[in-house]
């Protein structure tokens, strides 16, 4: 039964990735053998544009020895990132891989395999690593591969966020024991990332990346170039990088950093729109056939209309002190005590801790005075961390803790992994059901149980934002502060008429936040004049959004958007299954999807084989026909400057600017944003650097 009274009430979970060592992406080597086998160059193309990222990931493996070996590459599984091309070089042509359910694609290499033929396999180890297999890797020679995936982009506050994952983070206890991780590349390194944006772009960041190149072509177009992890390149080698993108060049692939570069630090980018921009409805869509099916993304970008909160609150806070916090307790302290000073003076606050089971340290809610800070802080501090992880316990001690009178929110501090105790997803999910409460998860680490904290995030019509151990933790932070203090727009409905449209996803949008925008995906017939509305509740009071617009008859310069659909679509059927329970039905049109639009998930993996084995299996090249549609769409918007996607100019959605930072900063790679730096509420947490395997 849910409390009777909340008023406004909000929960913040801070998800910490808490563990002592971190592993990195990289080549997995069973523990005690040794063997000749390398990354010889690691290149990344990224292309931020229209809602979307594309990621492109090439890599040559070398063997030194005198045996052929098989090659298994890890690395950690990006935020609701969709593997869509695997390609591996056979007899020095590119082959592109095709989707098979997982054991079909199992069976399929071990046959190739042990045939002493070249295949290669990616599979999903659900929410925590794709796993690459190569085989052979000759003996003195080398084979290369190239991997694609593609996610929606977004901003919040004015703020947009790529970040690319090489922290695999070791909560994987039976893989740890038996692998090990060689994350160095020993010859070439490069991540060129370009940025085209509707929208005017003042400053890009790369946090923890001095020797980053940026350049900005336009108001709205950045090219960044980042060719040393690890170790600087030489001084006139990095000149030429910076000179060519001086000249709105993209550095040659002959001048990326050679030598030693380890894998184990995720790459993060940020970039800040400039202050005083119109709330928005953008549009991009995917129409080939003009009589037939397209495919759509709407992103809308609210005003800034949602009230500040001035009320008093309890703040409850949910500590972790299980074994993988171990090293962790400096930082876990400094957080705290920021977060208590920032309280206001009629605020309160509770602290409990969890392992094996919970307890409070404070005995009941304690005033937010220097006093009290202090005394608790110093507590949090001489802490020891041991045993398993009971979150389950740990978060339900913080929930029953609340009181139903006052404005409340929750900071749970956690990897979200849990060990002991009550660990099925559903469970927690029934619990955040009987609660009147909404969940903020701050998610930090790649390895954080991302699935679980969403899916309890979506249950309380709450938000999530992700944090790597590369990021500028008080941006995060910005941007969990700014919701917090405003209300929201709750209980959110949106309606779109004057043409046919299915298939909408999300089925479900909850509630938006202040600074958020809301992304949604689906398909349409015809050309007609969509009459769109965005109705919800602020306060208690109803309000509506509303705007029409034409619907393009035809356009074929996107089709990564329908990977994006059916992606979405898939996690959306996944999130009903840890509610309801897994079925066949689900499970079959979850792989029905994926086979269709060429996506590695938790069922169906990418396998590669000779051209005449793929034919003598009777498997349907349809990937490799996708692929190649999309590489020349990406080619023919290469040649393109950034594109307006603004829809609702004619009659706008909002009368109000959206939120945004602020202006003043510097887009410099070791400069930071000033605007990070002001922070009015929650939690300021001060990154450790952790050494890695």
């Amino acid at each position: 039964m849910k409390p009777k009274s909340y008023v406004n009430l909000i929960a913040v979970v801070l998800a910490l990735f808490a563990v002592g060592t971190a592993d990195a992406a990289g080549l997995l080597t069973p523990k005690g053998q040794s063997d000749s086998l390398d990354i010889r160059d690691h290149k990344v193309k990224v292309v931020v544009e229209d809602g979307y990222v594309t990621t492109e990931i090439d890599q040559v493996f070398i063997n030194t020895g005198a045996n052929d070996m098989e090659a298994v590459y890890s690395f950690p599984v990006p935020s609701h990132g969709a593997v869509a091309e695997f390609t591996y070089w056979i007899d020095g042509n590119p082959v592109t891989g095709e989707v098979l359910k997982n054991q079909e694609a199992r069976d399929l290499y071990e046959q190739e395999k042990a045939a002493g033929r070249e295949t290669a396999l990616a599979e999903k180890d659900e929410y925590r690593t794709f796993d690459i297999s190569v085989y052979p890797v000759r003996a003195n020679s080398d084979v290369r591969i190239r991997l694609v995936y593609v996610q929606s982009a977004s901003t919040d506050t004015g703020i947009g966020r790529y970040v690319y994952p090489l922290e695999e983070g070791g909560v994987d206890e039976d893989r740890n024991a038996f692998w090990e991780v060689r994350d160095t590349v020993t010859g070439n390194f490069s991540f060129d990332l370009e940025l085209k944006s509707s929208y005017p772009v003042d400053a890009v960041r790369l946090p923890e990346q001095p020797n980053a190149a940026l350049n900005q072509i336009d108001s709205g177009h950045w090219k960044i170039a980042l060719h040393s992890l690890g170790s600087s390149p030489a001084q006139e080698e990095f000149s030429a990088q910076v000179a060519a993108l001086e000249a709105g060049e993209s550095p040659a692939p002959a001048t990326t950093a050679s030598g030693v570069a380890n894998l184990d630090k995720d790459i993060v980018v940020y970039w800040r729109h400039t202050p005083d921009l119109p709330g928005t409805v953008d549009l991009v869509t995917h129409k080939p056939d003009a009589s037939g099916r397209g495919t759509f993304m709407l992103t809308f970008t609210p005003g800034d209309d949602l009230p500040i909160i001035e009320n008093g609150r309890d703040w409850v806070f949910v500590l972790d002190v299980s074994g993988s916090m171990q090293g962790k307790f400096a930082t876990l302290a400094n957080g705290v005590q920021q977060a208590l000073g920032k309280l206001n003076p009629n605020d309160r606050f509770r602290i409990f801790t969890f392992n094996n089971s919970a307890r409070e340290l404070t005995g009941n809610f304690v005033t937010a005075s220097p006093e009290n800070v202090i005394h608790y802080t110093d507590l949090v501090g001489r802490l020891h961390a041991d045993g398993g992880t009971n979150l389950y316990a740990g978060l339900r001690a913080g929930l029953d803790g609340l009181d139903s009178d006052r404005t409340s929110g929750i900071a749970l501090v956690t990897d979200g992994v849990a060990n002991v105790g009550v660990t099925e997803k559903k469970e927690f999910l029934t619990m955040m059901g009987q609660y009147d409460v909404r969940l903020f998860t701050f998610i930090m680490g790649n390895s954080a149980n991302r699935p679980l904290l969403e899916a309890m995030t979506d249950v309380s019509n709450g938000f999530a934002l992700e944090t790597s151990n590369s990021d500028d933790i008080a941006g995060q932070l910005i941007q969990a502060t700014a919701k917090i203090r405003h209300a929201a727009l709750h209980d959110v409905n949106l309606t779109i008429d004057g043409l046919k449209v299915a298939d909408l996803t999300p089925e479900k949008i909850g509630s938006l936040y202040h600074g958020e925008q809301l992304q949604v995906l689906g398909h349409y017939w015809g050309s007609r004049e969509a009459q769109v509305r965005l109705n919800g509740k602020v306060a208690g009071k109803d309000v509506e959004y509303k705007t029409s617009f034409a619907m393009p008859v035809q356009s074929d310069l996107n089709p990564e958007l329908e990977r994006i659909w059916a992606y979405a679509t898939i996690e959306n059927l996944q999130s009903k299954m840890d509610y309801f329970g897994a079925d066949k039905d689900t499970e079959d049109a979850i792989t029905d999807l994926a086979t269709e639009y060429g996506l590695v998930t938790d069922y169906t993996s990418m396998i590669v084989v000779r051209d005449e084995v793929f034919a003598a299996e009777g498997i349907k090249r349809s990937n490799r026909d996708r692929v190649a549609t999309e590489r020349a769409a990406q080619q023919t918007r290469a040649k393109q400057a950034p594109q307006n996607r603004r829809i609702d100019q004619n009659k706008p959605m909002y009368t109000k600017k959206r939120p945004s930072t602020g202006g003043g900063g510097s887009g410099g790679g070791a400069a930071g944003l000033p605007m990070i730096l002001v922070l009015s509420g929650l939690l300021a947490l001060r990154r450790r650097k952790q050494k890695t395997i």
